[in-house]
This record gives structure tokens, C-alpha cells and sequence, in this order.
């Protein structure tokens, strides 16, 4: 008699992500590489000097070394990213393509068009520096 183990079973069969408003994707890691390699074609439009992209690329690239390493198999592509579900690691993904996209639109290394009001970036007793940019 063949007995399905709890990971093959839930791959035959899973219909449902057992959470509210997120679909199952039946075909998810073509989908989350697509969205990755997007997100690094966006951040390559920032300069490379905000950390913003910096910090990104890094995170990204991390992220799709991972999925081209587990050879299709979904189970270790989401036990090594740690995010949840395959589906909520494709809706992270899908978000950071969003921001990054903003972020393009937003210049935010730019540096800032007024001069900032007097203590507006002090934050727990210590004066931040109002020129260095946040990106």
C-alpha cells in the first residue's frame, strides 16, 4: 500500500493556503523568480550608493540564490527563506518590486528640497544628521 508523506500529500492536494485572501499558486517558483529578477532590474536605476538598493540587491540576490538551489522543490525554498508559505514569499516579493518601484519614482536619495525645521530629526535625546539620506 502507498502512504503519501505530509509533504507529498499537501503538494497533490493543497487547495487552500489556509489564509484569508491568499490564493494557492499551483506553479509559484517561475512566478517569485520572474518578481526577483524584476525587483534587481528596478534597483539598477538606483544609484548604487543609496542604501536603500544596497541593502536590497544583497537581500534579493540572497533570495534568488536560494531558489535557483533548491532545484524545484518548494518545501526547501520555503524552509530556507523563512517567510511562510511559498504564496506569502511571493506576495513579500511582489510588495519589495512595489517599494522599489516607488522608490525610483520617489528619488529618496536625493537630498531634501527644504531645510528641515529645527529638532525635526531628533529622536531619543540624539540629534540625527539631517543631510545623510535614509534611502
Amino acid at each position: 500500500m502507498f502512504r503519501f508523506t505530509r509533504p507529498l500529500f499537501n503538494a497533490v492536494t493543497k487547495r487552500s493556503t489556509g489564509i484569508t485572501g491568499l490564493k494557492v499558486n499551483h506553479d509559484p517558483l517561475p512566478e517569485l523568480k520572474k518578481t526577483y529578477e524584476a525587483t534587481l532590474q528596478t534597483l539598477s536605476a538606483i544609484p548604487p550608493s543609496s542604501v536603500y538598493r544596497q541593502g536590497t540587491e544583497a537581500l534579493t540576490q540572497h533570495k534568488l540564490k536560494v531558489l535557483e538551489g533548491a532545484n524545484g522543490d518548494i518545501a526547501a525554498v520555503e524552509k530556507e527563506l523563512d517567510e511562510g508559505q511559498i504564496e506569502q514569499s511571493l506576495d513579500i516579493a511582489k510588495d519589495e518590486l512595489s517599494l522599489a518601484n516607488n522608490m525610483l519614482e520617489w528619488k529618496a536619495w536625493e537630498p531634501l528640497e527644504e531645510k528641515p525645521a529645527p529638532g525635526q530629526w531628533r529622536y531619543f535625546g540624539k540629534e540625527a544628521d539631517a543631510t545623510a539620506s535614509s534611502s
